[in-house]
C-alpha cells in the first residue's frame, strides 16, 4: 500500500501544481505558483479561448492536457484540450442512461473529473464512472445508480492511492466506494448513515499513518480507511445540509452547512399546487419539483402522492445547526475545535483556507473572512461590482484571491483578513465552475468557453 501511495504522489506531482482534481491540491484551492494576472478580459491577458459544450464541471490539468465534462443532447461528454493552445484534441461520450431530477444549479455534468496525470476519470450521476487514456481511448466503464438525492449528486471523484473514490450520499443506501484505477473494478463499498450531501471528500495524511478519506455530511464528520473503506471516525453535531466541500489544513478540517430550527410547513405548497383541493399533492400537481419528487418516492407508502405526514418526515430531516465548523483530528478520533453560528443561506462555494484566514462567499457578493484559529469574524462586506449569485469556489495564490460570480464577474482580492478588491473583471458570460491555477495561468470555464488567462508581455 505504501508503494502504491508513493507512486500516486509521484504521478500527481508531474501535473504542474497538482491541479488534478476539484479545487486542486487535495481540494485546497491554493496554488504555490506565481505570475497570475490580476486584470484580464476577453481581449486582455487572454492566451486563448475555446468554445465548450454545456456543463458545470471545473477544469483539471496534466502537463499537456486539460479535461472537462459536458452534457449535450442526451450524451455525456469527456473533453480533452491541449493545455498550450486550447485546441480540442478529442471528446468522447457515453449515452445518458437516465434523467435524474436535480436542483437547477446542479447539472448532468456538474462533478469535476480527476486525472492521474495521464488518464482521466469522469463521474456522471446519470451513468456512473468512465475512464479514458490521454489519447481518448476508452479504458473502462463502471455503471452506477440510479441515485436518490433530492438535489442530484454533485460530489466529484478523487484519487486515493490506486483507487478512484466516489461518495454517494443520498436519501437511502448512501455509500462511499473505491474503484480500481486500472480496470474500474469495485475494490470496496462502505455503507453510510449520512443522507443527501454534496461535498467532495479530502484526504487526511498524517506522518507515519496510512491516509484516510475525510467527509462532512448530514451532521456528521467521518473518516474512512483508504485500504478497505472501514469507518474509523464519526463525530456528531455538524450542520445538516452540507453543500460545499470541506477543506483541510494539517489536522484541521473546515466546513459549513445549513440547518433549520423549525421544519418547513406543508400548507404553502398545498395552497400553491393543489389543483383538486384534496389536501394532497400528486405527481401531476408537483411536476418536476425535485424535493417533492423525492418525498413522493421515498417517504411513507412511496406511491408518489405527498401527504402532510409524509412531508413532515422529510422536513424533520433538515432540523439542526446552521454553522461554520472547524474539526480537529486527534489520534484515533476528532473533536469540534470551534463553531460559528450564522445564517449561511445560499452558500454553495466551498470555503477557502489561505494564510490562516477562512474566506466564505455567499450570494449578493457578501464575503466574510474568519480567523482560522478561532472562527472569529475579521471582515464582512460586499464585493462592490460583483454582487450576483455565487456557485464557483474561491482560489488563491501569491497573496491574492480569485472569486467568480454566476454573472461572470471575476474579482481579485488582496488576501488578508481585512481584504481589499484589486480588480473586478467582467467576462459577460455565466460562470459556475471553479478556476484552476497553475504556472501563472488561470484556466476558467464559463457557460460558453474555456479560457487561459496569463500576463501577456
Amino acid at each position: 500500500m505504501r508503494k502504491l501511495w508513493a507512486a500516486f504522489l509521484f504521478l500527481t506531482c508531474l501535473a504542474g501544481e497538482d491541479w488534478t482534481r476539484f479545487r486542486g491540491p487535495n481540494g485546497s484551492g491554493v496554488s504555490k505558483d506565481k505570475g497570475f494576472p490580476t486584470v484580464f478580459a476577453k481581449d486582455k491577458n487572454v492566451q486563448w479561448r475555446t468554445p465548450v459544450r454545456p456543463g458545470k464541471s471545473s477544469p483539471v490539468l496534466t502537463r499537456r492536457h486539460i479535461f472537462l465534462t459536458a452534457s449535450d443532447r442526451g450524451k455525456l461528454y469527456t473533453q480533452c484540450f491541449e493545455r498550450k493552445s486550447g485546441k480540442l484534441l478529442w471528446e468522447r461520450s457515453v449515452d445518458r442512461a437516465r434523467t435524474e431530477i436535480a436542483n437547477r444549479l446542479n447539472h448532468e455534468a456538474a462533478p469535476t473529473p480527476v486525472t492521474d496525470g495521464e488518464n482521466v476519470f469522469s463521474f456522471f450521476k446519470d451513468f456512473g464512472l468512465v475512464s479514458y487514456d490521454s489519447a481518448g481511448k476508452l479504458r473502462w466503464t463502471a455503471p452506477l445508480g440510479p441515485f436518490a438525492n433530492a438535489q442530484g449528486l454533485s460530489a466529484s471523484p478523487i484519487l486515493a492511492g490506486d483507487s478512484v473514490i466516489i461518495l454517494a450520499d443520498q436519501w437511502e443506501n448512501s455509500f462511499i466506494g473505491a474503484f480500481s484505477v486500472a480496470n474500474g473494478e469495485m475494490r470496496w463499498k462502505a455503507s453510510r448513515e449520512e443522507t443527501e450531501s454534496w461535498g467532495t471528500p479530502v484526504l487526511h495524511e498524517a506522518a507515519g499513518a496510512p491516509p484516510r478519506i475525510a467527509t462532512v455530511s448530514r451532521g456528521l464528520f467521518a473518516m474512512h480507511a483508504v485500504s478497505d473503506g472501514r469507518r474509523a471516525v464519526t463525530l456528531e453535531g455538524l450542520a445538516i445540509a452540507v453543500i460545499a466541500s470541506p477543506v483541510i489544513d494539517g489536522d484541521t478540517v473546515y466546513a459549513f452547512g445549513y440547518g433549520v430550527e423549525t421544519a418547513a410547513p406543508f400548507g404553502p405548497r398545498v395552497e400553491r399546487l393543489d389543483r383538486n383541493k384534496d389536501g394532497r399533492l400528486s405527481p401531476e400537481e408537483y411536476g418536476d419539483d425535485p424535493i417533492l419528487n423525492n418525498v413522493g418516492a421515498r417517504a411513507g407508502n412511496r406511491d408518489g402522492v405527498v401527504t402532510e405526514d409524509e412531508w413532515k418526515i422529510f422536513a424533520d430531516r433538515v432540523l439542526g445547526p446552521n454553522a461554520l465548523f472547524a474539526v480537529r483530528i486527534e489520534g484515533g478520533g476528532a473533536r469540534i475545535l470551534w463553531r460559528y453560528d450564522k445564517n449561511f443561506t445560499s452558500v454553495i462555494p466551498s470555503p477557502l483556507h489561505y494564510q490562516n484566514v477562512l474566506y466564505v462567499v455567499r450570494n449578493g457578493g457578501i464575503l466574510t473572512t474568519h480567523d482560522a484559529s478561532t472562527g472569529g469574524v475579521l471582515k464582512t462586506a460586499r464585493i462592490e461590482g460583483a454582487l450576483g449569485g455565487y456557485s464557483s469556489s474561491p482560489v488563491a495564490a501569491e497573496g491574492k484571491v480569485w472569486l467568480a460570480s454566476e454573472e461572470g464577474k471575476v474579482s481579485v482580492l488582496r488576501a488578508a483578513g481585512e481584504w481589499d478588491v484589486l480588480a473586478v473583471n467582467d467576462l459577460g458570460e455565466g460562470c459556475y465552475a471553479t478556476p484552476a491555477l497553475s504556472e501563472g495561468v488561470i484556466y476558467l470555464r464559463t457557460e460558453q468557453a474555456l479560457y487561459a488567462f496569463r500576463e501577456m508581455r
